[in-house]
């Protein structure tokens, strides 16, 4: 659990933050992706993990994955339908401590417009006072969610019998935040 001087309101750092997936590909290589941060924030409340909220923003029109063709098609409607769904965000529901630096945070993700709980394991990473003197929290985790519980089902299926994409996404979370004040 972290100490009670971390508790307060803080904005998530997108420069020391990471809101990333992982995708198979052809079912024999991992694809790494990630989504810039529109709007992050956190409220931590260090008496009463449960009172403690996050709410993310990221920016779907500004995915990137290292190759730019892949990119686009990702932003069409076989994948985020960018054009009318230009955002992912993830608002917490419920946060639980589940002991040591664990934590649970449930919460509603929606992607392509289409809203669906889920839980994110995160494990407390620390806290410092960085060199322009802001006190700073870190959080890691991830879990897996199904693409098509989201609307996304585009696929192709290969000549070996796999599919292009996998349907499970791993969901991965690096994440600096800075206390507000």
């Amino acid at each position: 659990m972290y100490p009670s001087e971390l508790g307060g309101a803080y904005t998530i750092d997108p420069a020391h933050s990471r809101f990333g997936f992982v995708a198979r590909h052809a079912m024999v290589t991992k694809v790494r992706g990630s989504f810039p941060v529109v709007e992050a924030t956190a409220t931590l409340d260090a008496a009463d993990p449960a009172a403690s909220s996050v709410r993310v923003v990221l920016d779907a029109a500004r995915v990137d994955t290292g190759n730019g063709q892949r990119d686009e098609h990702l932003r069409t409607g076989d994948f985020l339908d960018v054009a009318t769904h230009p955002h992912i965000t993830f608002t917490s529901t419920g946060i639980k401590h589940v002991g040591g630096d664990g934590f649970e945070v449930t919460g509603d993700l929606t992607i392509r417009g289409v809203t669906r709980e889920i839980t994110i394991p995160l494990e407390y990473t620390g806290s410092a006072t960085d060199v322009m003197g802001l006190k700073r929290v870190g959080f890691e985790g991830g879990t897996v969610i199904n693409r098509k519980d989201f609307g996304v089902s585009f696929n192709a299926v290969l000549e070996s019998g796999g599919v292009m994409v996998s349907e499970k996404i791993t969901l991965e979370f690096d994440l600096s935040a800075v206390k507000a004040g």
